[in-house]
């Protein structure tokens, strides 16, 4: 009887695909930026359902406000953590870059305070004009002046580099380099600012220049919550200057 040959071993399955990073697409930025504008009426909505129930009308309008764009913002990554869950399977937090810093957190206090200096230079060169807008005039009186502050230096970092370092970027950057995808993301994040600044370009893109260092930041370390330390430390430094002595600060 002849000797059967042996059996060749079954082939190797291929090794699996490299995973994309990041895991999201352009139809899921699409439908993070649909949520915006509902969020933010929602925001809207209760506040002012709570004003009037509450009977709290004496309340300080921009507090009102902040309570407003903090509630807004609750909801609207509320939406993106679901989203994350539901769809991916993955964590909110570390699927958008909020890990160590990976540099001490004083290096991105001093790094923050350079872009200071940094844009106060660029705005020299471009002949940027006295700040206006609805930000500035919501810095009449000093309970005004300190609540911007706080929320200047706290809630709006924490968001707007989620947003812009945390989940724009990193898109960006996936199809377009890094050079490219910090410069859009830059764009975008000086043009949201645009009509704070009674529609100024020159302020628009001063704003822009500091999200590009942030942007430079969260690319170099790979953590947004560096960004975030890096541009609270950049709106601190700000607001420091105007409760400064002799600066002509509200009242």
């Amino acid at each position: 009887m002849e000797e059967q040959p042996p059996e060749a071993p079954p082939p190797e399955p291929p090794p699996p695909e490299p995973e994309r990073h990041p895991f999201w697409g352009y139809l899921d930025l699409l439908f993070f930026a649909g949520l915006v504008i509902p969020s933010m009426l929602i925001g809207w909505a209760v506040v002012k359902a709570g004003v009037f129930l509450f009977h709290i009308h004496g309340a300080l309008r921009v507090a009102e406000l902040l309570c407003e764009q903090f509630l807004g913002y609750g909801i609207l990554f509320g939406g993106l953590r679901a989203m994350f869950r539901l769809q991916y399977g993955r964590p909110f937090w570390r699927s958008l870059g909020w890990t160590a810093t990976r540099v001490p957190i004083i290096w991105c206090v001093v790094c923050g305070f350079m872009t200071t200096l940094l844009v106060g230079v660029t705005g020299w060169l471009i002949r940027t004009p006295p700040t206006s807008g609805p930000l500035m005039e919501m810095m009449q009186d000093r309970t005004s002046l300190v609540l911007l502050a706080i929320f200047g230096t706290t809630a709006a970092p924490l968001f707007e580099e989620l947003a812009f370092r945390g989940f724009l970027q990193p898109l960006l950057v996936r199809n377009v380099g890094a050079v490219g995808g910090i410069a859009l993301a830059s764009a975008l994040f000086g043009g949201l600012h645009y009509s704070e600044y009674g529609d100024s370009w020159r302020s628009a893109l001063l704003v822009a220049v500091a999200g590009a260092a942030f942007g430079c930041m969260r690319q170099w370390t790979g953590s947004t919550a560096a960004a975030a330390i890096m541009h609270a430390s950049f709106n601190g430094l700000q607001f420091m200057a105007i409760f400064a002595p002799g600066r002509g600060g509200p009242h």
